[in-house]
């Protein structure tokens, strides 16, 4: 039997970062993880599950003695921030009513939508909702997301899919995931599509190369030498130039200036 092992997981503490950043006793930390998850949750059903869907990818949890610092990372901003910063104001009176203590909160974008698992699945479920063919949808995504950088990507579906009576599983992939090399960043989401039919699983793999490759190609740009056709260019016009062609003696002749060769009959005696 095949072991699966959760992309995110085989790497935490490698190559990733923990989501959860917190040192607790051992008598408050159950308390304090059930308050990550409720953080959590609360976020994913205001700003992905209702809309305007603020496209909110991950959440991550950092404490303090005094607050709880919570970072949203998100493809639109705009609406998590809302205007002059209303919707933040009123996000963290909600987590501090939540959880009973003081909360900061801070937005970061997502520069690139289509190299995120987790958009990627949300927008596929949504696109499921509105009973958009399953296939066409797949392969979109997996086409914007290879246009977008990515070296692989890998989309499994499992479910009613279409609406059928029997449950079955569809695969899409481009390009390679390597799993087993922790070196790849590979980043991997389950979402959940609640159709009328049934909920479907989608499960998104995207692969977008080795970590820190980007910033030796970024340094190897900078030691780049000139190109060969300015080296040629300057080879040529280092060569000596040549010495100019002699006057004719007729011309000399007629300008009335002398000449160092003999006339004619001079060099025949």
């Amino acid at each position: 039997m095949g072991q699966k092992v959760q992309p995110i997981g085989f790497r935490t503490g490698i190559r990733l970062p923990w989501r959860s950043t917190w040192f607790a006793p051992k008598a408050n930390y159950g308390q304090m993880l059930v308050e990550d998850q409720r953080i959590r949750n609360y976020v994913d059903t205001k700003f992905n599950k209702q809309p305007p869907f603020a496209a909110v990818s991950k959440v991550e949890v950092a404490r303090t003695r005094n607050e709880v610092k919570v970072t949203l990372h998100t493809a639109r901003p705009g609406i998590v921030i809302g205007p002059r910063g209303a919707e933040v104001d009123k996000l963290r009176q909600d987590l501090e009513q939540l959880i009973g203590k003081e909360v900061a909160v801070n937005v970061i974008e997502i520069k690139e939508p289509a190299l995120d698992a987790r958009l990627v699945g949300e927008a596929i479920a949504e696109q499921m909702k509105k009973r958009i063919a399953f296939r066409k949808v797949m392969k979109q995504q997996c086409e914007l997301a290879m246009q977008a950088g990515a070296k692989g990507v890998k989309i499994v579906c499992s479910g009613r899919l279409g609406g059928a009576e029997m449950a079955r599983k569809e695969i899409q992939m481009q390009g390679s995931i390597p799993l087993h090399t922790i070196d790849a960043d590979v980043d991997y989401a389950i979402v959940a599509a609640v159709t009328t039919y049934g909920t479907v699983g989608i499960k998104v793999w995207i692969y977008k190369g080795k970590y820190g490759q980007e910033k030796e190609e970024s340094a190897g740009k900078k030691l780049v030498r000139r190109p060969r056709a300015t080296r040629t260019m300057k080879k040529a016009s280092a060569k000596p130039a040549e010495a100019p062609a002699k006057p004719a003696p007729e011309a000399e002749s007629k300008s009335g200036e002398t000449t160092d060769t003999p006339p004619a009959a001079e060099q025949k005696e």
